[in-house]
């Protein structure tokens, strides 16, 4: 008797609590992970995702942190199945970070499988994927602006077994302990990847033990089979047609041309489909992104428009259709270098949501910081001497939508429920000080609705030989308006030496010097705005003003509002501004 055979003589009350159980297995998974990790990339910053999927490679449920890993535990899944098959054993567990396919990111992002037998029989798998602080490669933190080739970006694992039935590839181990530069940090994310694993195996059988293995199984049906229901009823709301949008990334980071991206969206009855053919080739620098990444970029801005509240599983996704050019800067081929790939990815998900936000007012807002903004700075500590490595994203400003000011200080869409390392462990661990952790109140995204506030986070060294390695997208092309909002500023970061001496703003660069007394400040984007300023209230524009978000000149230029200084009261409005109100 099949699943939904089955299925139909269960009460909908057991189905229900084995479905919300077996989304409770991925949470507890998902902390497992980030309780026994050694990076705080991982313990602090959750750059990581953990998850269930069926005998077939379904994914059923999934816990993150970066929801840029949104679907690719079961691209993962679907390798090991292809590759191995017959051949795997309980007690298998393989490791992954094929960029190219198989759930593949960049070589940081690295994968784990374990298959879940039940008395002798394959149900399920356990999987997660948590960026690694070292995978090797020619720079520390394995990511970088300058790589021109997959080979200088670290270790690669091409679907292979680290545990063969219950046994540890020993020889793996110490390949891997050899050739990175934290071992001790690699290694014990490693082993707590492992350690949650098998939490995902445990509670599964334990499961099956209590409900039985048939009514399980059924369950896992009911869960898809809703996931697609939900999906299928929301996409109906959406308005059908054909939108298209194009856009522009700033460069590769070896060349400085811009690279031209574009899509076209279709939504029908029953499908929503994603063709970004026409994109830029793949270039020589490592913005390249692969499919499976595109394909976690596009599932997340659909699960923003059709139900954000929905659990994560491929029910969810059926209805969705992604279409792109092989070998493009979305489609990468080996060996193209993919280290940054999430600049490009999350182009990805803004073409989607700039294409529909003029339709999708209540869903979608204005353009947002995009970029990870992620920052390397790598040393020795000044107390102990040790070698000391950051590798973390920046919080930046989004965009304006109806009715509401963008949210301030928050990171891009690709990184989700991501956090900063806190300044207090950031200051104990690394050989820096914070000098600066503040909102980059700039007064950009003009609006009926302003963008909201990029942030300002500035580190200095304690140390002499010291470097940074940063990638800050949106640092040519901003952040864009709505409805006749004004475009958000840019990304940036700037070095300001001990002697005064200022180098930037830059958008990219690879390992610049800093010694001891060196600042690197950081400044992320303030989000677009929605609508024209001239129509935001008179009220909310003096206390942006008073709680400067905005200048004096800004409120009187962009807002048509003259405010006192003193005592932040109105005074006056420009004739532009009296025009727009018919006064």
């Amino acid at each position: 008797m099949t699943s939904a055979a089955i299925s139909k003589n269960i009460d909908p009350v057991t189905l229900d609590i084995v479905k919300d159980s077996l989304i409770a297995i991925g949470d507890e998974m998902f902390y497992a992970l980030a309780r026994t990790s050694m990076s705080p990339i991982i313990y602090e910053v959750l750059d990581y995702a953990s998850g269930l999927a069926n005998a077939k490679g379904q994914l059923l449920t999934q816990g993150n942190g970066a929801c840029g890993f949104i679907g690719l535990l079961s691209f993962m899944v679907n390798e090991v199945l292809d590759k191995f098959g017959e051949n795997i054993k309980p007690g298998d567990i393989f490791i992954i970070n094929d960029p190219y396919g198989g759930g593949g990111s960049h070589l940081s992002d690295v994968g784990l499988v374990m298959p879940i037998f039940y008395h002798g029989e394959l149900v399920a798998f356990s999987a997660n994927k948590a960026h690694w602080t070292e995978v090797g490669g020619k720079d520390p933190g394995s990511w970088t602006t300058d790589s021109t080739e997959i080979f200088q970006e670290g270790l690669q694992f091409p679907c292979i077994k680290l545990f063969e039935e219950g046994k540890v590839n020993q020889g793996l181990v110490d390949l891997i302990a050899a050739n990175v530069r934290f071992p001790d940090l690699s290694l014990g994310d490693m082993w707590a990847g492992v350690a949650a694993l098998r939490t995902g195996e445990r509670r599964f059988v334990e499961l099956c033990d209590k409900y039985g293995k048939d009514i399980v199984l059924s369950s896992i049906e009911y869960l898809l089979n809703h996931g697609e229901q939900m999906s299928r009823k929301e996409l109906a709301k959406l308005p059908k047609g054909t939108f298209e949008t194009v856009d522009y990334i700033d460069d590769d980071g070896v060349n400085q041309d811009p690279l031209k991206v574009q899509v076209k969206v279709t939504i029908t009855d029953d499908e929503f489909i994603c063709d970004f053919r026409g994109s830029h080739p793949q270039v020589l620098g490592p913005i390249n992104c692969s499919y499976t990444a595109l394909c976690s970029a596009v599932r997340i801005i659909f699960l923003s428009i059709t139900n954000p509240s929905q659990d994560v599983n491929d029910g969810v996704f059926r209805p969705l259709k992604v279409i792109a050019d092989e070998g493009s800067v979305f489609t990468a081929q080996r060996p193209a270098p993919v280290s940054t790939y999430w600049e490009t990815m999350i182009y990805g998900a803004d073409l989607i949501w700039r294409a529909l936000a003029p339709v999708l007012p209540h869903r979608l807002t204005a353009g947002h910081l995009l970029s990870v903004c992620a920052v390397i700075v790598s040393g020795k500590h000044q107390d102990t001497g040790e070698p000391f490595l950051i590798v973390e994203p920046s919080a930046g400003g989004w965009g304006a939508g109806l009715g509401k000011d963008g949210e301030v200080g928050q990171f891009c869409i690709g990184d989700g429920e991501t956090f900063n390392v806190p300044v207090e462990v950031a200051e104990t661990r690394y050989g820096i000080m914070v000098d600066e952790y503040s909102l980059h109140t700039d007064g950009a995204g003009a609006g009926e609705f302003r963008g909201g506030a990029g942030a300002v986070r500035s580190y200095r060294a304690m140390t002499d030989n010291q470097f940074v390695t940063a990638t800050f997208g949106r640092h040519k092309f901003l952040p864009w308006g709505i409805n006749g909002g004004h475009e958000g500023s840019a990304n940036k970061f700037y070095i300001i030496k001990t002697n005064g001496e200022v180098c930037g703003p830059f958008g990219k660069c690879a390992r610049f010097p800093l010694n001891k007394g060196d600042v690197v400040r950081l400044i992320t984007a303030t989000g677009g705005g929605y609508g024209d300023p001239l129509k935001r209230s008179v009220e909310k524009v003096a206390l942006d003003v008073k709680n400067g978000f905005i200048s004096l000149e800004q409120a009187k230029n962009d807002y048509g509002v003259i405010i006192d200084p003193d005592t932040f009261e109105v005074t006056g409005l420009t004739p532009e501004r009296e025009q727009k109100e018919g006064k």
